[in-house]
Parts: structure tokens; sequence; C-alpha cells
């Protein structure tokens, strides 16, 4: 059973979506691939203590790592991209191609970028940490915007 909330957070507000009460979604406004509201199920306020907690920390200056439990739906090499994101340290990069190349799987970047933009939980599985191979800033899924001031936020070059 699918339940929702809306959070306010610096980059606006997130709709943290839970099946069965574990977190299996985390949207922002005008994200792209947003599923339709009516899939978020109903209006829960009191589910997501733990994951409040954590983001509130994260935009705060206090929380460098997630651990909050996670359900993730998605293919198989969908998943292995949301996995290898989470092992991307705070404050750090990775190209699409160093991405692959993790994966064992040098000519997926494409593909691994086509995963990262289907990350059904930003901010917490880190896909802004996701950069083109000369380091330029590229696709995210949130805007180019909100990518740059969470890749900002993250080095230290701007505070909330």
């Amino acid at each position: 059973m699918k339940q929702h909330m809306v959070i306010d957070s610096p980059y606006g507000p997130l709709t943290l979506v839970a099946d069965d009460s574990v977190l299996c979604g985390l949207y922002m406004v005008g994200q792209r691939h947003r599923p339709q509201e009516e899939t978020f199920g109903e209006r829960d306020d009191t589910l997501f203590g733990e994951v409040t907690e954590q983001l509130g920390a994260y935009f705060a200056g206090e929380l460098k790592e997630f651990t909050v439990e996670l359900r993730l739906t998605g293919t198989p090499f969908q998943r292995s991209v949301w996995d290898r994101l989470r092992q991307i340290p705070y404050g750090e990069t990775r190209s699409y191609g160093e991405l692959a190349e993790a994966l064992g799987n040098l000519g997926a970047s494409r593909a691994v970028g086509l995963a990262n933009g289907k990350n059904p939980v930003g901010i917490i599985v880190p896909c802004h940490r996701v950069v083109g191979a000369n380091g330029g800033l590229t696709g995210y899924g949130g805007g180019l915007d909100r990518k740059q001031r969470l890749l900002d936020f993250e080095s230290g070059a701007a505070l909330f």
C-alpha cells in the first residue's frame, strides 16, 4: 500500500512516497519522469520520521550518507546503476563513463545516463553527483539549476 507526504526543502517541495512504509520515491516539483500524483497513495504526514530527520540533517550540512531503507523498483541494470550512485562519496562526482566502467561495461555510458535519469529517489540516491566526461553538467531530472545547487552545497561553495 502506497502513502505519501510533501515536505519543504531548499529545492522546493519534495514528495516522499512509501510502499508498505518503505521509501520508494522522492520527487521534486517539475521533475522529469515523475509519476502521476494519483499513484502516490493516501497522504500520511506521520510516516516519514526517519526520512525527514535525515533529509533535515543533510540540508543542515550534518549528514553525508543516508541510511534509510529504500525499495527501488526498476530493471536489474537500473538497480545496479542506482547502487553505484550510492557509492559516490558526498562532495565528489563521477562521469557516466566512470560509472559504466565500474559496472564492467565501458560502452554503457548512455544506458547509465538513462538509468540515472529514472532514479526514483533523488538526493538520497545521489544522481546529481554524475557529470559529463569533461566534468560539465549534463541532464538532471530535477533541472540543471538544482543539480548545480546540490553540487555547490556538497562542495561547500553554497550554504542554505
